[in-house]
């Protein structure tokens, strides 16, 4: 079984290098960089590794990158990984032992380490965790993984600007088991440093609230910028 990892990138110079050598110490059979416009060097510094496939996006936006990524993707689990998080050495093998032993189990997530110290982001940690566990939500840092058949047959991620990652989950709730592994993803802390662990923890509430209320993702982004 053959893991691809795609990597949606935008304006990453900073992160995408030890993004894309987490995945490949991790065991990537292949690792997809998916660029959405960077004006810094993300392209170049990613292409400076000949095994990793570089492409760019004609349209912004993660949903997007992430479903071209696919399309030109070989494995046979498709392993979605922000350019601010870092898959931990032995991570994908459990990935595989998890999806090879359980064909109920069609997508899931890995456990996230915040890669700051404090009570405040173990409390962030295991809210997440819950969240998954309980509501089957798993978000975009926590390192989406899915069946590559069962990607394609729900179409990837909705063509959306914003909150993909929320629908899509809910999309598969529905399909089959979802898992959260026990391994780790390293996360980084910067959103929550820039903005407060409160103020963007109550901030995310209230985006998933009005999300389920009816607001469109397209106005819901306004209130989430892309800052790095």
């Amino acid at each position: 079984m053959k893991v691809s990892v795609i990597i949606p990138a935008l304006n990453e110079q900073q992160t995408i290098a030890s993004a894309i050598a987490s995945a490949t110490n991790a065991g990537a059979d292949e690792v997809i960089v998916v660029d959405g416009g960077s004006t810094d060097q993300t392209t170049q510094i990613a292409a400076r590794d000949a095994a990793v496939k570089v492409l760019m996006s004609e349209q912004a936006g993660r949903a997007a990158q992430q479903n071209l990524g696919a399309e030109n993707a070989a494995g046979d689990v498709f392993l979605f990984l922000h350019a601010d998080c870092r898959l931990t050495p032995g991570s994908i093998l459990v990935l595989v032992n998890r999806i090879s032993s359980s064909p109920e189990t069609i997508a899931g997530c890995f456990r996230q380490r915040i890669n700051q110290p404090g009570f405040r982001y173990r409390s962030l940690e295991a809210g997440n965790l819950w969240r998954v566990r309980l509501l089957k939500w798993a978000y975009g840092d926590q390192g989406i993984f899915v069946r590559a058949s069962v990607f394609r047959h729900h179409n990837g991620f909705p063509d959306v600007c914003f909150l993909e990652d929320l629908l899509l989950m809910k999309k598969l709730r529905r399909a089959g088991r979802i898992v959260v592994l026990n391994s780790h993803i390293e996360v980084s802390a910067r959103r929550w440093q820039q903005r407060g662990v409160l103020g963007q923890t109550l901030r995310n509430w209230l985006i998933v609230a009005l999300a389920h209320l009816g607001v469109t993702p397209e106005r819901l982004s306004k209130f989430y910028p892309n800052e790095r």
